[in-house]
């Protein structure tokens, strides 16, 4: 039987789902995600969880309130054949990050075409769930296993359109590489060799307006998340401080001494996007943004079937690193929805429902490399 790790923002009705967080640290749910009913009925085996930065909003897990992961379980649990891949919550890339730093295959999907149905929520517009693999062809496999609508979800696709998406498409033979910044240009150039071996044309082109969606990722996710986590307050379930003397000191007390600092920071800007004065020029302007970025992917996919780009700044982090400069490189297909596949320490973007072809032009990648 094949093996299926979650990741702490999966619910399970079997064991706890923290989210990274002191706050729901021993926190069991009372029904399974919907992705881990489909995998179930397929026949895989869920062989347990692993642990996530704080709500899955830090770089690659540094903020777990259990202790800095530093992107190693994810890894190490796809480092031998004990496990085939790992299901994960991508909020603000951080599943991305951890596959192109360790060498692994990681799919974010078409939103709207995977349930997160039973996924721990935080900015809704743009997270997704996404497979980690150490190929893409497992990736494929477990994608096509969990992808398909779900009523309880009400953001997704029809059935046909969701599994089409994840199905094999015609090959990639155009791809433009945005220009961006970033020490990993070796894993970039290694990539253009190898595409242009098989046969693929070329062409470089500037970021443009997607580069705007750095900012506007920001302020759209701290926005929903400032929301979400409002649900947190110590009195129906979660973390719940023993120094509190009325209901404000309760809120206060819980929320203070659960929360970790990157969360308290990223709610603290979503709430000041959602104020009174700023709402008109930071959030409503985000959403234009994500609008003109949306039809800034348009026109480059009317001539290129996919968009490569870096994946991370560099191959390792420091203490000094932030997830919300680094997002600059996953913030395009967080904002717009699109679906993005990590291999070779590279990133690819395609058009909405372009998944599987994606998924065929790593695999070719893959090959090429061998």
């Amino acid at each position: 039987m094949k093996k299926i790790m979650l990741d702490q923002m999966i619910l399970t009705d079997c064991c706890p789902t923290n989210a990274g967080s002191k706050m729901l640290d021993g926190y069991t749910g009372l029904f399974n995600a919907t992705v881990v009913e489909k995998l179930k009925e397929a026949g895989y085996e869920i062989a347990g969880k692993l642990p996530v930065g704080e709500f899955a909003i830090d770089l690659v897990g540094e903020s777990c309130f259990a202790g800095a992961d530093k992107a190693s379980a994810a890894a190490k649990t796809l480092e031998n054949d004990t496990v085939m891949a790992h299901i994960a919550l991508d909020v603000n890339g951080a599943p991305r990050r951890v596959a192109a730093q360790n060498g692994l295959v990681f799919a974010k999907p078409t939103y709207g075409t995977v349930s997160r149905f039973g996924m721990i929520p935080v900015a809704c517009s743009g997270e997704c769930v996404g497979v980690m693999a150490r190929n893409a062809a497992d990736c494929r496999e477990v994608l096509c296993t969990i992808v398909g609508k779900d009523e309880k979800d009400g953001t997704m696709h029809t059935d046909e359109v969701c599994k089409n998406a994840a199905a094999a498409a015609a090959p990639v033979k155009k791809v433009a590489v945005l220009k961006m910044p970033t020490d990993a240009n070796d894993k970039i150039e290694a990539t253009k060799a190898k595409m242009a071996a098989n046969g693929i044309e070329i062409c470089e082109i500037d970021a443009g307006v997607i580069a705007s969606a750095n900012a506007a990722w920001n302020m759209l996710m701290c926005a929903e998340l400032c929301n979400n986590v409002s649900r947190y307050d110590g009195v129906k379930y979660g973390y719940r401080t023993k120094n509190y003397k009325n209901l404000d000191e309760l809120y206060t007390n819980s929320r203070t001494e659960a929360f970790g600092l990157t969360l308290k920071t990223a709610i603290l800007y979503g709430s000041d996007v959602l104020s009174t004065k700023n709402y008109m020029a930071k959030y409503d302007k985000a959403m234009r943004v994500r609008r003109v970025i949306v039809e800034a992917f348009a026109g480059i996919f009317a001539d290129f079937d996919a968009v490569l780009l870096p994946a991370v700044s560099k191959m390792a982090y420091t203490e000094k690193d932030s997830a919300f400069e680094e997002n600059a490189y996953t913030a395009p297909a967080s904002v717009t929805g699109l679906p993005a596949v990590v291999t070779n320490g590279v990133q690819l973007i395609g058009p909405a429902f372009s998944d599987g072809a994606l998924l065929a032009l790593a695999e070719a990648l893959e090959k090429e490399g061998k």
